[in-house]
């Protein structure tokens, strides 16, 4: 047991934000990101505040209360109980802790209990690393350079993980013993199927007022990064669409639009070539088994099997994954034309986790 302990009572750390509708939280990885800068300002004999600044990646900052600290001999902690605002998130309450001590050059971070290992290719993080993202892990290191420039060794914990990661996606994608550290932006913006097809009648409602005709439609921020880096569009043009597929793309066929452009991940986007018109991970099928079935018989060949699309393209040749993400790619302008009953022309880009291109199909220049 730790030596010196201090416990605080929790306050909702994103009642300071405001939303119209629905209150946002933080991500697993801003609290991962907090609960390391307490941690580490109490390694080096301060005080541990009871709340901690994190600068999140678009270079904002937030304060978020932190639950309890303390130290044993050449280690600290401290925790940050995570709030996702009215988000369903199955890990909203849980408690996030960092344990750190003093190390070699850099910072080093590990998963302690509750927070899983990855096990197969095709993620973002490569076999055999704790399950916590680029971003998030960018985040925690920071937090600990706002403190010191020593090597630290970072260990961060989430009681109970492992019985919550039963209930993700996580064990079919090969992260075992836990949770994944995730988020891209460091909030949690919340799921309501009723405000989400709201906020989609909205962003089409923009889009028309402003002229668009020949919106992007991308599933989320890996689409939208991707249309901004390699098109010309507005930012008015780009609707990211999340897993509403089907009622966005019946309201965007009463609107006259003469083009739709599809960006995305074909973790996502391939499950539209099989009909499956709400992508959420909870309510659809992956579409690994798909697309191995395509690439076999367009290639002639055995494929591996892989966990994730990602996975399963990433070892192709290049010229052999971009047959498959073409034909992929003609699969799903063929779904979305017969869902939208021809209302618009339609096009189609795959890109991979990095947001470079696979393939394409359909006239793409409205966006060149």
């Amino acid at each position: 047991m730790p030596a010196r302990t201090h416990v605080r009572t929790d306050r909702h750390p994103a009642d300071s934000m405001v939303a119209k509708e629905l209150r946002t939280g933080f991500t697993t990885g801003t609290c991962a990101a907090a609960a390391t800068k307490a941690a580490v300002l109490v390694l080096t004999g301060q005080s541990c505040p009871s709340e901690v600044a994190v600068s999140l990646p678009d270079g904002s900052k937030v304060l978020l209360p932190v639950h309890s600290s303390g130290e044993n001999g050449t280690s600290a902690w401290a925790a940050v109980r995570k709030d996702a605002g009215d988000d369903p998130d199955v890990t909203d309450g849980v408690l996030v802790q960092a344990m750190v001590s003093w190390g070699a050059e850099g910072v080093e971070v590990a998963a302690g209990s509750g927070v899983g290992t990855v096990t197969k290719p095709g993620l973002a993080v490569p076999p055999g690393r704790p399950a916590i993202n680029p971003v998030p892990y960018r985040m925690i290191v920071q937090s600990a350079r706002d403190v010191t420039h020593r090597g630290l060794r970072v260990t961060i914990s989430i009681p109970g993980g492992e019985e919550l990661a039963a209930k993700t996606f996580n064990p079919r994608l090969g992260v075992v013993g836990g949770l994944s550290i995730l988020g891209t932006s460091g909030i949690v913006r919340p799921f309501s199927t009723p405000a989400l097809r709201d906020a989609l009648i909205c962003a089409l409602d923009v889009a028309q007022a402003c002229g668009v005709n020949a919106p992007v439609f991308v599933p989320g921020r890996i689409g939208e990064r991707s249309a901004r880096r390699h098109l010309r569009v507005a930012v008015e043009q780009v609707i990211e669409v999340g897993n509403e597929w089907g009622f966005v793309l019946d309201q965007a066929a009463k609107r006259p639009f003469s083009t739709l452009l599809l960006m995305g991940h074909p973790g996502k986007l391939a499950k539209l070539a099989q009909e499956q018109w709400d992508t959420h991970s909870s309510r659809s099928h992956s579409a690994a088994p798909m697309v191995q079935d395509v690439a076999q018989e367009l290639l002639d060949r055995d494929v591996e099997e892989a966990a994730t699309v990602e996975g399963l393209l990433s070892a192709l040749p290049p010229r052999d994954m971009q047959l498959v993400a073409e034909t992929l790619a003609e699969s799903i302008v063929a779904a979305v034309s017969g869902r939208t009953r021809a209302a618009f022309a339609v096009a189609v880009i795959l890109v991979n986790l990095a947001g470079e291109m696979l393939g394409s199909h359909g006239d793409t220049t409205p966006w060149r």
